[in-house]
Formats: C-alpha cells, sequence, structure tokens
C-alpha cells in the first residue's frame, strides 16, 4: 500500500475494458509509490459533464470536451484512446450508397435521423467533421440515446443511422446492421493522424509534482498490464457487463496501444489536428496556444 501523505485521488472512468485494463495495477495497489484512487465508474457522456463541472480529480473524458475544460484541468501524456483503425462508424439497416466507404453517395443521410451517444463526445465531432466534407446537404435530425440503445434502436427502426463506438466495431453485424461510414478511416485517410478519442485529464490545482506523479503512475500502469495480462482479467470481467471475453480482448487490443503509455509528437498532433479544424468548423471553440502542453 502506498504511503502518499495526500488523500486518495478521485477518478473516474468508463467500465470499457480499455480503462479497466489500464487502471487495473493502479487501482489495486500494485503500482509503487503511486498516489491512493478512489474510483467511480461512468460513461464517457456523464465524466464530460463531470469535467465541466469541475468535479473530481482526474477523469477520462471525450478529446471533444477540452476546450471547455483545459482551464481547469490539464492533459495528461498518457493513459487515454488513440489510435489507428479504431475510429466511430455510422450504421444502418441497408446497405449505403458508398458501400461501407467512408464517401457515400451525397445525401446519403439528408432527412433522416440519426442517433449519437453525446454532442460532447469525440465520435460526435468526427461526424460532424466528415458529415462537413461528404454531405453537403446534412442530416435531418440528430437525436442523442444512451450507447447501449443505439444499435437496437436502428435495428428496429426508430432511427434511420445511429453513430458507435468501442466494441460496436466487432458487435454490430449481430444486429444484421452494415456500416455506411468508418469515420476513423476518413479521419486518417484526410490527415494522416492517429484518431484522438478519449483522454485522461487532472486538475491543474495539483500542482506540476502531483501532476508528473499521476502521468507516471498512469504510465506504469498501462506497463504492467501488458507485463501481466492475466493480472487484470477479474477487473476486466467484472466492469464489462454482458461483454463476450473474446470481444474484451479484441477491445483492449485495439485501444490500448502505444499512445496509451505515450501521446508522442503524433498522438499531440493528432489532438490539435481535430480541436483546429472543429474550432474551424464552429463546433468547439478556439484554445489558447500552449493549452495542450503539459505542465
Amino acid at each position: 500500500m502506498s504511503r502518499d501523505p495526500h488523500p486518495a485521488v478521485k477518478i473516474a472512468y468508463s467500465p470499457c475494458p480499455n480503462d479497466t485494463f489500464v487502471f487495473d495495477a493502479w487501482a489495486h495497489g500494485r503500482v509503487p509509490g503511486a498516489p491512493v484512487l478512489d474510483v467511480t465508474f461512468a460513461d464517457i457522456d456523464i465524466t464530460n459533464g463531470m469535467a465541466e463541472r469541475g468535479e473530481l480529480d482526474v477523469l477520462k473524458v471525450s478529446y471533444a470536451v477540452l476546450p471547455w475544460v483545459l482551464e481547469e484541468y490539464a492533459l495528461l501524456p498518457c493513459g487515454g484512446a488513440l489510435g489507428r483503425g479504431c475510429g466511430p462508424l455510422v450504421l444502418t439497416r441497408e446497405p449505403g450508397p458508398g458501400g461501407g466507404t467512408s464517401r457515400p453517395e451525397s445525401g446519403g443521410l439528408a432527412g433522416r435521423t440519426v442517433a449519437v451517444p453525446s454532442e460532447r463526445s469525440t465520435a460526435y465531432l468526427l461526424f460532424r467533421l466528415w458529415a462537413a466534407d461528404v454531405l453537403p446537404e446534412g442530416v435531418g435530425k440528430v437525436v442523442v440515446l444512451p450507447f447501449h440503445e443505439i444499435m437496437p434502436a436502428v435495428s428496429d427502426g426508430r432511427v434511420d443511422a445511429g453513430l458507435v463506438i468501442h466494441e460496436a466495431r466487432f458487435t454490430y453485424q449481430d444486429y444484421g446492421l452494415h456500416c455506411l461510414a468508418d469515420l476513423g478511416e476518413h479521419w486518417e485517410s484526410t490527415t494522416g493522424l492517429p484518431i484522438p478519442l478519449g483522454a485522461i485529464i487532472a486538475k491543474r490545482s495539483l500542482g506540476a509534482e502531483r501532476l508528473h506523479a499521476l502521468a507516471e503512475s498512469a504510465r506504469a500502469s498501462v506497463r504492467m498490464a501488458w507485463d501481466d495480462p492475466a493480472a487484470s482479467r477479474p477487473y476486466v470481467r467484472a466492469h464489462a457487463q454482458e461483454l463476450d471475453p473474446a470481444v474484451a480482448d479484441q477491445h483492449i487490443g485495439l485501444y490500448v496501444n502505444e499512445f496509451t503509455a505515450d501521446l508522442g509528437e503524433d498522438g499531440y498532433a493528432a489532438v490539435r489536428g481535430l480541436l483546429t479544424r472543429a474550432a474551424a468548423e464552429g463546433l468547439v471553440p478556439a484554445i489558447a496556444p500552449g493549452a495542450l502542453a503539459f505542465p
């Protein structure tokens, strides 16, 4: 057990396999010298709201919410989700005119209803940027539904299309659905950059020394999970609800990668690229120079 004199760090992250895999060693006191964690589980649309209200010390949030929270929170250079071939999908009941490519024929969603998990999610930002490029007529209506309700809503016809993330990439065919567009594929083909999805942020008021301790603890926890994947399995399975263990392993393999250990130059370039493009489209406020820099 850590002898850290500070109170436990209040942290919130999702019960998704990538987060429980990343934080398992740290949450269970196996990272030497790491601050003790007081963990809250919450879906990312909830943690985005927590960040905007300044709740908790450390949060897993959407990169899309950063422009609203960077004054109070610093972006940690590790622990998040960013990668290649892992972007959100737009799903429909019938094969789209684009055949599952990132560029369906113009107007493919014109006048249609699209369900999204959150209007402050990175997935939604990527959707809006994609639509600005390939759907000059736009979409008819956007509705927000809990993530787990989106594929059933598309399947039973309550909505015309759905924006999905995470393990839905591996399971959407079970619902008889088709991929109209891979938004990550579109992002990578137009920018050459990896796809920024989820970020780890921590309150600047904790101070530089504490922030660096948090970053090093997150990085050590990731590396310990890679060194002994079996150690994290009980934690992952306990919180993965009804997710098939094989799908959970695929999820981890896709979303926990070298960028989780260190954003690096390409990772920071991807985040800046996303937020700069989004600001140019009027989707988010512009961020101040240096706002992404780690203290």
